[in-house]
């Protein structure tokens, strides 16, 4: 009897384990939970974590590799001690999560006909965040990264030269982003667009835009010319700045700008660099008192320190030197989420027709690109200044210079970009730093973190090794200087 019990018993339980496990995906799936994220609700988050995420790393860091600012403290960066970022210097982490979000934008627009719309932007927004990955890092993971599931969680290191130029790369899906929207025929319109509000035709200027940055920032490389051309013919791009890919931060939390948000000791770490103070001087130039404030002693003067102290041995008194703009913290509803602008659109023009790279006035060109960075900032634009101090008479160098540098004064929002510019062009004259930690060499890429050799050390290894050890003075592939 005590057997037949222990039998029943046991197939009793057989019968329960068997109805647990079958509908156990069942039983344990909230009915109210979606299975899967809108893509209207990532296309907004990566679009605003980006634009933030980076806004701040500019800032903190990219600015001082630019030299619009420097740091009193807190500044291995600033010293070049790259591998030790601290208030920022480490934008890595932000790329790669929003480049992983975005890919999963674009692979539900391709799963599904209700999100075809998201195809076009998401590919525009890959190889524009690609394009940032790169041109800090250099050869990076590409073609087999955001892949971990169905190919590799360590991913291969790509030439940034495929990356620009392959099939799926940089270039390449611009061009497929067009395709999509000009094919696109579907009713259902573009939601979570925080750019550009759903306007369709605003990517297209976008894309086209975007084309023109890339192909000028590898035009060392590769004949450029007929693209540019044709792109400018058409006229399809940012020309104004009621066009700008931005978003507003506003004055107060959760969406005013991080420098608003942080403890005021954080925020007065950083002043304006010697080298902004020296050129907006020279220039005699007004957007100083936007950029910057008084200093502390004199409410008429303004002051520049020289990047890379050595602040264990160098007393100064901040009182001396002036900090960032109220802009950039009180008053930060004024301030955007900078993707690209028509004054950075018509500078890279002007650059392309002085060039000859186009058919077209690059005087022109120039001078509307310095109105359009006045108007942006909202700075009067004094009568004779471009006739007289920003006159864009004399020699191709000069001329050259003059655009390099007024697109660098009106880029401190996007603090990278200055830098990487100036790998680029060489201008504007940046200065050696005051105790560097770098052999007096201007580093010329970010380093990869260190977290790449422990999560992908066999690839990480390999690219460490061409670029001489993860060196940062070792130029990335389009770098002509």
């Amino acid at each position: 009897m005590r057997l037949k019990i222990i039998i029943i018993t046991g197939i009793l339980f057989s019968m329960g384990l068997f109805s647990c496990t079958s509908d156990f995906e069942e039983i344990n799936t909230n009915p109210n939970a979606p299975l899967q994220v809108q893509p209207s609700l990532l296309l907004r988050q990566v679009i605003y974590d980006y634009g933030e995420e980076m806004s701040y790393e500019g800032f903190a860091a990219g600015n001082l590799l630019g030299q619009h600012l420097t740091a009193l403290d807190f500044n291995l960066f600033d010293r070049h001690a790259l591998k030790s970022p601290q208030l920022g210097g480490n934008p890595w982490p932000v790329l790669y999560t929003n480049l992983r979000d975005n890919e999963i934008i674009l692979s539900l627009s391709r799963e599904a006909e209700a999100f075809k719309i998201y195809e076009g932007p998401a590919l525009i927004l890959k190889a524009y965040m690609t394009s940032t990955l790169t041109d800090l890092y250099g050869d990076v993971p590409y073609f087999e990264a955001f892949k971990g599931k169905e190919v590799t969680t360590t991913p291969a290191y790509d030439a940034q030269e495929d990356i620009y130029l392959a099939e799926g790369g940089i270039l390449h899906n611009f061009d497929k982003g067009i395709s999509a929207i000009e094919n696109y025929q579907g009713a259902i319109g573009l939601e979570g667009d925080i750019l550009f509000n759903g306007n369709l035709e605003k990517w297209l200027k976008f894309a086209n835009s975007l084309k023109i940055k890339s192909l000028m920032r590898i035009s060392a490389k590769m004949d450029v010319s007929t693209e540019l051309q044709q792109i400018y013919t058409e006229g399809n791009f940012i020309q104004q700045n009621s066009e700008n890919a931005a978003f507003d931060f506003t004055d107060g939390e959760p969406n005013n700008f991080r420098m608003a948000r942080l403890r005021a000791g954080d925020f007065n770490n950083f002043v304006m660099s010697e080298t902004i103070d020296e050129i907006l001087e020279t220039l005699n130039d007004p957007r100083g008192m936007i950029l910057f404030r008084p200093t502390g002693n004199n409410p008429e003067e303004y002051n520049g320190l020289i990047n890379g102290i050595d602040a264990s041995q160098t007393s100064i008194s901040p009182a001396d030197f002036s900090y960032a703009g109220r802009i950039f913290r009180e008053d930060s509803g004024m301030l955007d989420a900078n993707f690209l602008t028509a004054w950075e659109i018509s500078f890279l023009l002007a650059e392309a027709a002085e060039k000859g790279f186009i058919a077209a006035d690059a005087k022109m060109l120039y001078e509307r690109g310095v109105t359009q960075a006045f108007e942006y900032w909202n700075s009067t634009l004094p009568e004779n200044y471009l006739q007289s101090q920003a006159a864009y008479d004399g020699n191709g160098n000069d001329k050259l210079k003059r655009i390099i540098t007024q697109k660098w004064i009106a880029g401190m929002t996007n603090g990278y970009e200055g830098w990487i510019e100036w790998r680029r062009t060489g201008f504007p004259n940046l200065k050696n730093i005051s105790a560097s930690l770098n052999n007096n060499i201007i580093p010329v890429r970010l380093p990869y973190p260190t977290e790449e050799a422990a999560l992908n050390s066999q690839n990480y290894q390999e690219s460490a090794a061409a670029t001489d050890g993860n060196s940062i003075d070792s130029p990335v592939w389009w770098d002509e200087n």
